[in-house]
Formats: structure tokens, sequence, C-alpha cells
């Protein structure tokens, strides 16, 4: 704002966690690959991860059943660097479960963050250089990456916030290595059109493996959670199959979502905390009809 620089297609917004489906197909390319047990515990893969009184594994994590914690207090708006994704763990791995894994539904990212180190474990390799090779670029994602904030890149937006006049302000600086895979890549509209795209057919992923994307996870009790493993889950007025995603971030948010029936795709992006998400519920509307 302060250059009136305009929004062009190469513009990378902070996604928050719209972060989560992508790094839902690196676990879903382990698991077919025959590297991730999606119900073994995690310690499998993440040795170092302290044991709890309930196994936890992975298919409980990334569909929020696992109990572990969302943030608290002022870690939204962390501004600490932790050099790799077991460090950022240290964050809340000595803290209770919220519950005994799978009998509730509890959103959380730091669930997300320990599945980036699971699928260190898994793979072999680090989880920006995995999910890098393996996602972004065989998908021609060239403008999506972590938001380093040591690092020059061209294209990222400023971000703002608004105060309570209304008046916009530039966002604090936050530092979002303690969770790549929950919230903290840096996309374009176009980057996440392109991941969406692969996904309404077989192809980058196996047809058996989008129905485990987007099949709805049970607690113990049989309630379905309307969340299947990094993806909200829901139906329209024409029963058409929808798959989503919001992620609000720190000078960013995002509307990311799959319309499986029509084959639409739509992401709405702002380099604005908590901007209204309107024009996205508007875009769904016209296609119920």
């Amino acid at each position: 704002m302060e250059r009136r620089t305009p929004v062009s297609p190469e513009s990378q917004f902070r996604i928050g966690s719209v972060s989560k489906p992508l790094t839902a197909a690196a676990v879903a390319l382990l698991y077919e690959q025959g590297k991730l047990d999606l119900d073994a515990p995690v310690q499998r893969y993440v040795p170092a991860f302290p044991t709890k009184p309930y196994p936890i594994t992975t298919r409980e994590l990334a569909g929020h059943l696992a109990g572990i914690r969302h943030y608290r207090g002022d870690e939204f708006r962390l501004n600490r660097h932790f050099d790799t994704v077991v460090e950022g763990l240290s964050i809340f791995e000595d803290d209770s479960l919220l519950f005994p894994p799978g009998t509730k539904f509890s959103y959380s990212s730091y669930g997300w963050n320990l599945i980036s180190a699971v699928v260190e474990g898994a793979s072999g390799e680090t989880f920006l250089r995995y999910i890098s090779d393996h996602v972004f670029r065989p998908l021609d994602m060239t403008r999506t990456t972590p938001d380093r904030v040591d690092s020059l890149i061209p294209h990222r937006t400023q971000f703002y916030d608004r105060d309570t006049t209304g008046r916009f302000t530039l966002s604090p600086r936050v530092d979002n290595s303690y969770k790549w895979a929950g919230g903290g890549f840096v996309s374009t509209a176009e980057d996440l059109v392109k991941f969406g795209s692969a996904l309404l057919q077989p192809g980058f992923l196996k047809p058996e493996t989008l129905e485990l994307l987007f099949t709805s996870q049970r607690t113990t009790g049989g309630e379905a959670t309307d969340y299947g493993i990094g993806w909200f889950l829901a139906s329209d007025s024409l029963k058409h199959r929808r798959v989503f995603h919001g992620g609000g971030s720190v000078g960013g948010t995002a509307a990311f979502g799959v319309d499986r029936d029509s084959r639409v795709v739509v992401a709405i992006l702002s380099n604005l905390t908590s901007a209204p998400l309107d024009p996205g519920n508007r875009i769904w509307t016209v296609f119920d009809r």
C-alpha cells in the first residue's frame, strides 16, 4: 500500500492453514509408496516425540483427533526461529493430551507440525525438501515456498492488520519456522488452482488415495467429523462433493476449495489479517444454481 504496488498473478500471500492440504499430499505420496503407515504410533517415525498415555497415529493427527492442543496465548504471533521441525515440537510436546485420541475432534495446527516430523522420518528427507521435490515441483507450483523471514522472496506481499478504527497497519514480524506444515507457506492463487486441479482426477495421486483424503474420519463413538486428511468436507444443494480449507495468518487470509463434481477450483488470497471471506461464499453460491 505504501508504494501503491498492484497485486499480480505472481503475488505471493501467506496462506495459513491452507498449508495443511499441501502437507496432506506429501503424506499421501508416502502412504502410496508404503513408507508411511497411517495407523502406526508416531514414534516409529519421530522417536524423539514423548510417549503419551495413549498411542497417537498419523491418521489421528491428520484428522484433528489426536488430542494435541492448538495455539495458546501469543503463540500465533510467535517470532522465534527454529532450525528444524523437530525443534519446533518443543512448544507443545510435553503438554498433556486434551483427550484420549480418537474420542473427539479438536482443531490443532500443532498436530500438523508433528506430521511434518513424521514426513521427515518416513522419507529420510527434510520436510521442506520433500514437499518441494515431490509436491510443488511436479505440479509446477513455482511460487509456493516456505515463508522464511530471513530470505528475499521477490513477489511476497506486504502484510497488514486493521486496527479498531479501521486503519491499516503493518503486521508485526513473525517467524513461521515452527509451523511450516500447519500454516507456514506463501503461495499464489494460480499455484493453488494448479494444486486443486491435480486432485480432480487420478494421476498425481491414485483414485483410492484421493478417496482416503476426502472421506470423513470418525470418532471412536462413530461420529463423523466432516474432516478427512487435511480437508474439510461438505456437499451443496446439488449434492456436489466439496473439499476445502481456510487459512488465517498474521497478515494473511485464504479461502481454497475444490468442487469435485463441477470440477471447479476456487482460491482467494488476501494480505490482511482476518479479512472477510464473503467473496468465496458468493462464488460457491453461483455453482449451487
